[in-house]
């Protein structure tokens, strides 16, 4: 039995049938009674619109509440309507918790990708209808739902996946650290690489084995088990020759990167975007403007892990003195960020904080300075474009996909109000109707 397959009968009883509606036919006309449509998020939006469907696609947005003989109407006139919104960093299988360390060991590709299921459809839920995955547990999970979520077999957002992230042996995406000889040869993954030409291989290794994007963890992180600091971890040639791999292949290059050199060494080798960017400074600034490469802040990570660090005992030394360290700047380090004009799109690292809370992240984007509309943007228009996918998602236009979202109230007098997302649709197939 495949690993889609089986998916699909773990979850028929519980997942797919507690959803509102997993199936419809494509040539019935929906038609949404929009009260407020935000159909860009960075125009002003409009009033009593409505948003004609065809399948799984805009047909039209006209004025007024129009009707159509045989069409489904769905009536949000007491809503505010808008793009499903995009997380660019997701960790979909996992979940930082007492236990993590032990399920290493103990799961098997079956278990990550049901736990997979389970946090992507609370990620749906919240609103989120496109997820970026950038490490992902399992030899093959992510990638099996992916093919789950691209078919409508499972209540997912749609996903795009790195697989594995690259690491330099013992750096941050290494995982081993902690674990004796003998588990910690069980655990090895051909993503981990050491010089340019075995980096190459382990970049194109990924991409055979399907991955959308490749994610390198250019230098030290917060969760990994090893007090190595946030420095550079890739040597320069290593990045180079990674992006070179991943480029003539047709794959763009994301760093974690949290240490100045880090951030800037990734930038000048040609990624497409640093996640995290904690240290970063005028001259990464400066760097992101000259290059338009996107910063994914995910300061809930750090908001999260902070607080995490101050009373879980569970949490490795390592860990704690980490998450305590640079946690608590990751705030300001975005405040400082949008203040020089980098672009933003939306992350926020889920599997460290939980899932389904992704809209935090919104919040804390406020509360560095951004404005509620700035915020939305970043979660819209910016990623759509940061992940390749605005011809397809991100702002409500004709011949988009039909990926709807909506609240009561408007977020853009309360970003609050993106917390309680009360209809969600994807592909244009509702997944929640609450309002």
């Amino acid at each position: 039995m495949s690993l889609t397959k089986y998916l699909m009968a773990a979850f028929l009883t519980t997942t797919m049938l507690a959803s509102p509606a997993l199936a419809q036919d494509e040539a019935k006309t929906v038609i949404i009674h929009a009260g407020t449509l935000l159909a860009n998020p960075g125009e002003a939006p409009l009033t009593e619109r409505s948003i004609i469907l065809n399948g799984n696609r805009i047909e039209a947005i006209e004025a007024g509440f129009v009707q159509r003989d045989g069409a489904e109407i769905v009536d949000l006139r007491n809503a505010f309507v808008m793009p499903g919104m995009i997380d660019s960093h997701v960790h979909i299988t996992s979940q930082l918790a007492p236990d993590a360390r032990l399920k290493t060991v103990e799961n098997s590709d079956a278990d990550w990708a049901i736990q997979g299921a389970k946090h992507g459809k609370r990620t749906l839920e919240a609103g989120f209808t496109t997820v970026q995955d950038l490490g992902a547990r399992g030899q093959d999970a992510v990638f099996a739902l992916r093919d789950a979520s691209k078919k409508n077999d499972l209540p997912l957002p749609r996903i795009r996946a790195a697989g594995y992230s690259l690491s330099v042996s013992g750096g941050h995406g290494d995982g081993r650290q902690g674990y004796n000889d003998d588990v910690a040869e069980v655990l090895h993954k051909d993503s981990i690489c050491n010089g340019a030409d075995d980096c190459r291989r382990a970049a194109r290794e990924q991409i055979r084995k399907g991955a959308d994007i490749i994610k390198i963890t250019a230098t030290g992180g917060v969760l990994s088990n090893t007090l190595a600091g946030f420095n550079q971890q890739f040597t320069n040639p290593e990045i180079e020759a990674i992006v070179d791999a991943a480029n003539s292949m047709g794959r763009k290059v994301t760093a974690h990167a949290h240490g100045l050199d880090g951030i800037n060494s990734s930038l000048t080798s040609g990624v497409m975007s640093i996640e995290h960017g904690t240290y970063l400074d005028d001259s990464s600034i400066a760097l992101f403007k000259e290059k338009g490469a996107y910063l994914v802040p995910t300061v809930m990570a750090g908001d999260y892990v902070a607080k995490t660090a101050k009373d879980a005992a569970w949490m490795t030394e390592a860990q704690r003195i980490k998450s305590l360290e640079a946690g608590p700047l990751m705030l300001d380090m975005l405040r400082k960020a949008h203040a020089g004009g980098v672009k933003i799109a939306f992350g926020t690292d889920s599997g460290v904080s939980i899932h389904g809370d992704n809209a935090t992240e919104l919040v804390l984007m406020v509360e560095a300075g951004m404005t509620p509309q700035q915020a939305l943007t970043a979660a819209t228009v910016n990623a759509a474009e940061h992940i390749g996918m605005a011809d397809q998602v991100g702002t409500l236009e004709v011949g988009k996909l039909a990926d709807i979202i909506a609240v009561d109230g408007n977020p853009l007098e309360n970003i609050e109000r993106m917390r309680n997302v009360g209809f969600v649709m994807k592909d244009g197939i509702v997944y929640k109707s609450a309002l």
